[in-house]
């Protein structure tokens, strides 16, 4: 999707992938409801540093915005499409790279790194990212879409083993 040509589009300044900071306020009410079902002073403290991370100077790219399991479709260990695409805009390059930490275990997400040359800057927004994603997940949908609730706990346990 990187590939895809923003014809001079930038982030509209809606939903992910403009600041990070943009979005203490939702991850302040994340924190709010997540007490009792997750580290939250442990979060508190990953969300102050990841808040702080500079967006860079890289160009917006095309983004899917939402590369979460239930929008890949994956056949043999292989990626075979992706759906929900509808949300496709301009964004920060590091937005889809949620997809490494929503999908995927350390080894398997180091060689999507080197495949995709990421730098730290980027891997580490793309983090972030995903962090914000997965604290909404996760006490939002604990009753109505518990599966949907545990991908968020995979996912917010995979970044505090990486930052701790």
């Amino acid at each position: 999707m990187r590939r895809i040509d923003t014809r001079g589009r930038r982030y509209s300044g809606h939903g992910r992938g403009g600041v990070l900071a943009d979005h203490d306020e939702w991850i302040q009410e994340c924190l709010i409801q997540s007490e009792g079902l997750l580290d939250v002073k442990l979060l508190r403290r990953l969300w102050a540093t990841m808040r702080e991370l500079p967006r860079g100077d890289s160009p917006d790219v095309m983004n899917h915005g939402d590369l979460l399991p239930g929008n890949l479709l994956v056949d043999h260990g292989r990626l075979t499409g992706v759906l929900d695409v509808g949300g496709l805009a301009p964004a920060d390059p590091a937005l889809d790279l949620v997809s490494a930490w929503h999908l995927l275990e350390a080894g398997s997400r180091q060689v999507m790194r080197n495949q995709l040359g990421t730098g730290d800057e980027e891997w580490e927004r793309g983090k972030a990212w995903a962090f914000q994603q997965a604290m909404g997940a996760v006490w939002y949908y604990v009753d109505s879409n518990p599966a949907f609730s545990h991908m968020g706990r995979r996912t917010l346990e995979r970044i505090t083993a990486h930052s701790i």
